[in-house]
């Protein structure tokens, strides 16, 4: 798993589909759907940890973009 895409196709393998129009507001619900599959025992650690990261920078990356730290 190396992009947002990626994490993008692992929640779809569990029919999660998350589009709202607010890019921070669709990573911020990403990270949760992630936490939760990795609660319920339904993703690996790996997966959730590599998941994580890649949705972490993506928002650092909005903030950045925006000026903000």
């Amino acid at each position: 798993m190396n992009t947002l895409y990626d994490v993008l196709q692992l929640l779809k393998r569990f029919g999660t589909f998350i589009y709202t129009g607010n890019r921070l507001a669709d990573l911020e619900l990403m990270q949760t759907e992630i936490k939760e599959l990795y609660s319920y025992g339904l993703i690996d650690v790996e997966d959730y940890r590599l998941s994580l990261l890649i949705i972490r920078q993506e928002i650092n990356k909005l903030h950045s973009e925006k000026g903000e730290k």
